[in-house]
């Protein structure tokens, strides 16, 4: 008995032995970065390899969505959802973001939609354009504002540039003197002077893409693309009346007037070819 004992403690100590052998020669567990190894779908479309190509961003200190956007001629939501972001708060210096839909190679996009598009010859060429109105020019625009139906196309004769399904026609979005005039550098749309609470008129047809707050300096603000070319903005707005994915009608009140963000009550007005500001005075009815 004590003979067949000691071989079973024998066997179960060599047991024990090649057990620690093979494990302490078994390779740890790595990931495979070969560049045939299988992975997992990248978080991000878009790779620093895109960095400076067209349709592409790179995000920059300070920058939000909402303002990546804006500059873009994009919903910041549409953004958001070509690049799989899920927090639209992270953002990080140096981020290439895709800024044109998947699948479409250039810097132009698609058109909200092909039946709240006004189409008529419309103005873009600043070469033939007059002068824009200095930032104290003193300018009441045409009582057509006041009654969408009435409201005219541009008559400043500026070339067209568009294509015709790209071209808008836009009408004066609030009553008021011109407080101060487009500038590139300093004044990115134009000031209108009112009261608090005064109608803020939607300047064409067109979609909610940005409705509140978060963009620094514009305090109340409502956002609307009109077609694959233009967007307008209604800023420091008392209220807001309408949401963001809201099909919206030329002349429809979109906001109150308001001093949010602003050191006087007046609507700051922008429209943007293609994401870059361009003067209002060149796209509105003559006064």
């Amino acid at each position: 008995m004590r003979l067949a004992g000691y071989w079973l403690l024998l066997a179960l100590l060599s047991a024990m032995v090649l057990s620690g052998c093979a494990n302490k020669n078994r390779p740890a567990p790595v990931e495979d970065r070969s560049p045939n190894a299988a992975r997992a779908p990248a978080k991000m479309v878009a790779s620093a390899d895109n960095a400076g190509k067209p349709g592409y961003y790179s995000v920059k200190s300070g920058d939000t969505l909402i303002r990546i956007g804006m500059d873009n001629g994009q919903s910041w939501r549409d953004i958001a959802r070509w690049n799989n972001i899920e927090n639209p708060n992270l953002i990080e210096t140096g981020q290439v973001l895709r800024v044109t839909p998947p699948e479409e190679t250039g810097v132009v996009v698609r058109p909200v939609s092909s039946t709240n598009v006004v189409t008529s010859p419309a103005p873009a060429n600043t070469a033939s354009a007059p002068a824009p109105a200095s930032n104290t020019a003193s300018v009441r625009p045409p009582a057509s504002a006041a009654n969408p139906s009435n409201a005219s196309t541009p008559t400043n004769n500026l070339a067209n540039t568009d294509s015709a399904e790209d071209t808008v026609s836009f009408q004066w979005p609030t009553r008021g003197n011109v407080l101060a005039g487009f500038d590139e550098v300093k004044n990115k749309g134009i000031d209108i002077a009112g009261k608090a609470g005064d109608p803020v008129l939607a300047a064409a047809d067109g979609k909610v893409v940005y409705a509140g707050s978060g963009l620094r300096g514009y305090g109340n603000l409502v956002i609307l693309k009109h077609n694959n070319t233009y967007l307008t903005a209604y800023a420091h707005n008392q209220s807001l009346l309408v949401k963001e994915d809201q099909a919206i009608k030329r002349g429809q009140k979109i906001a109150e007037m308001g001093n949010s963000d602003a050191d006087q009550v007046k609507l700051h007005f922008e429209i943007r070819r293609q994401g870059k500001p361009v003067d209002p005075a060149k796209y509105l009815p003559a006064n």
